[in-house]
């Protein structure tokens, strides 16, 4: 069973801020975030886009996220 809920993409992007990532550059809703030590990441969601449990899991293999940290 996942530990990881569903989450609105505003929610997510903001965890990310919140354990060091830095937004880079934005085009639209296609955001790179980067942080020291890490590959550049593209956080490609609107808002209130609600990001589910694979999306998210993905998000943090690529990221350093945990369920905790949302």
């Amino acid at each position: 069973m996942s530990h990881w809920s569903s989450a609105k993409a505003k929610r997510v992007l903001a965890a990310l801020l919140n354990i060091g990532w830095e937004l880079k550059r934005q085009s639209g809703s296609h955001r790179t975030l980067s942080r020291d030590g890490w590959p550049d990441f593209v956080f490609a969601f609107h808002d209130n886009e609600e990001i589910g449990l694979k999306m998210l899991a993905r998000i943090a293999k690529h990221t350093g996220l945990t369920p905790d940290g949302l």
